[in-house]
């Protein structure tokens, strides 16, 4: 089975100059990098772990570790 060209033909397709090339005004400009930055923002939460949810995760881990150290050890 063959599959189709995904190139097309460029002695038939719209556009492009005779050896492939595309003239001026057929693409879009490029775009700009610094109008499109928007504002600075001021305030953003602080990244990292907050110390409550970091203690309840080091307890729930102590407590698995603890279970499984009992049960290798009574049973």
């Amino acid at each position: 089975m063959t599959q189709p060209n995904p190139d097309p033909d460029p002695r038939t397709a719209p556009g492009l100059e005779p050896g492939g090339g595309v003239p001026p005004g057929e693409t879009p400009p490029a775009e700009s990098s610094m109008p499109g930055a928007g504002p600075r923002e001021t305030h953003n939460p602080t990244k990292g772990w907050g110390k409550l949810p970091m203690t309840l995760i080091l307890i729930a881990v102590a407590l698995f570790a603890a279970f499984f150290l009992a049960f290798a050890v009574f049973v």
